[in-house]
């Protein structure tokens, strides 16, 4: 398994000068590197996120759409368990609470519209 510097020297030297995000800074379970950024186009937005762990949130506007490229993910959407391994995906609707288990697995995220902080509401 890679530890969270790997994957940011990874995503730094495949996707060099695009913001990545470490979630949390301090001991991070979710790696996000912004590849084609909302701020370029309102209207979508695409980063490849290295999940071992997303905490539970939703999105009021945004439909999300998790593409695995390498690994396998475990997704809880609403209710639901659903596995993905490399080639596949799941799109998730607006107001359905979800997260991300895996081992750092590899996953493309498509936003329509592009994601913004303050569309990403954390569960309670």
């Amino acid at each position: 398994m890679a530890t969270a510097k790997e994957i940011i020297d990874r995503f730094n030297t495949d996707y060099p000068g695009k913001n990545i995000i470490a979630l949390p800074e301090d001991a991070p379970t979710e790696i996000i590197c912004e590849i084609d950024s909302t701020s370029e186009h309102a209207e979508y937005n695409i980063a490849i996120a290295a999940i071992k762990e997303s905490a539970p949130h939703y999105h009021k506007r945004a439909e999300e759409t998790y593409e695995v490229l390498e690994g396998e993910l475990t997704l809880r959407v609403g209710d639901d368990t659903i596995r993905l391994k490399p080639g596949e995906s799941h799109a998730i609707k607006p107001g359905i609470i979800h997260s991300a288990k895996g081992n750092f697995t590899l996953v493309q995220v498509t936003s329509r519209p592009g994601w913004t902080q303050e569309d990403h509401i954390l569960a309670s």
